[in-house]
């Protein structure tokens, strides 16, 4: 049974945190999906493992390279079946579908990729990945390297904005993202149709297909033309 301390003897103090790099790089994470990368430092990743932020260099050099370790971490999270050249297509769609996918649970962190070249062991991983299917399927390792390049950057780019409107979303309280993009669609929508149609015939004469389709629908519809164009190269 537990009874109270006696008020005459000094209570012990819980036992800090066990630091490690995992450790340092899990908890920027949570901070960062709960705030926002801007709000990660290593001060706040320091506050919430209740140690000083000296004790953090021993692991992590600063902020830039723990951001790089945060964006490994995700991309670790990544599944990268054998490559299979005969289905380099059906592998790089599905490839840069679950990407995107797992790029969006974690905040904006596709930002720290949009200006930097990850160089993290699963960053490798996944560039070895896409270079060996690209150049097995007959492509030259020129533009297997730039194909591999422009959809990365396609997939960071569209994880990234979806992730800002999900900044908006939750400084605003919105319970129904669904909702809010619909109402988003629709603003955009009513402006175009106030257009003089004089100067803008086609904004204003294709409102509808212009808003039609989710954030999914866009993505795959890229993600087409980016592989149908390879396609036409290798051809």
């Amino acid at each position: 049974m537990t009874v109270p301390t006696p008020p005459w003897r000094t209570a012990r103090k819980r036992a800090k945190t066990q630091l490690s790099q995992d450790v340092i790089v899990e908890t920027g994470l949570r901070i960062l999906v709960t705030d926002g990368s801007e709000a990660l430092s290593m001060r706040r990743v320091a506050q919430a493992l209740d140690t000083g932020p000296a004790s953090l260099y021993a692991h992590v050099s600063n902020k830039e390279e723990l951001l790089e370790l945060i964006f490994d971490r995700v991309l670790g999270e990544i599944h990268l079946p054998e490559p299979d050249p005969a289905q380099w297509q059906r592998q790089l769609r599905g490839y840069a579908m679950e990407a995107l996918r797992i790029l969006a649970q974690y905040g904006d962190v596709a930002r720290i990729a949009v200006a930097n070249v990850p160089t993290g062991p699963n960053a490798l991983r996944v560039g070895e990945w896409m270079m060996g299917l690209l150049v097995g399927a007959g492509m030259s390792p020129r533009e297997a390297s730039f194909a591999v390049d422009r959809l990365a950057l396609y997939i960071t780019a569209d994880a990234f904005e979806g992730s800002q409107h999900f900044a908006r979303m939750r400084a605003a309280g919105v319970t129904d993202p669904g909702a809010y993009m619909e109402e988003f669609a629709t603003r955009i929508a009513d402006y175009y149709r106030t257009l003089p149609a004089d100067r803008f015939p086609h904004l204003t004469g294709y409102v509808e297909e212009m808003t039609a389709g989710d954030g999914d629908a866009r993505f795959e519809f890229g993600l087409d033309l980016l592989i149908t164009g390879m396609e036409a190269r290798l051809r």
